[in-house]
């Protein structure tokens, strides 16, 4: 279907854009709904699941400590 959605937490990934977290969080969304591209009449909803999806991610990614070093946040 499409690629897998990768790690997006440090270390991991030590540079997390705000278009890998979207990218991450429409991967989601086409899986979960089983649509790549949904037509016209389902666009509205998927796209606010993405909002939501990344919103969520974003919030995660904020939130987490790694051990062993500062909290990692992004403004």
């Amino acid at each position: 279907m499409c690629r897998s959605i990768k790690t997006l937490r440090p270390p991991v990934t030590p540079e997390v854009s705000d278009e890998d977290i979207r990218a991450a969080a429409l991967q989601y969304v086409r899986k979960v709904s089983g649509f790549r591209a949904p037509a016209a009449h389902n666009r509205e909803v998927f796209d606010q699941a993405v909002d939501a999806v990344a919103a969520a991610t974003q919030e995660l990614l904020d939130g987490l400590q790694i051990r062993g070093s500062a909290a990692v946040h992004r403004q």
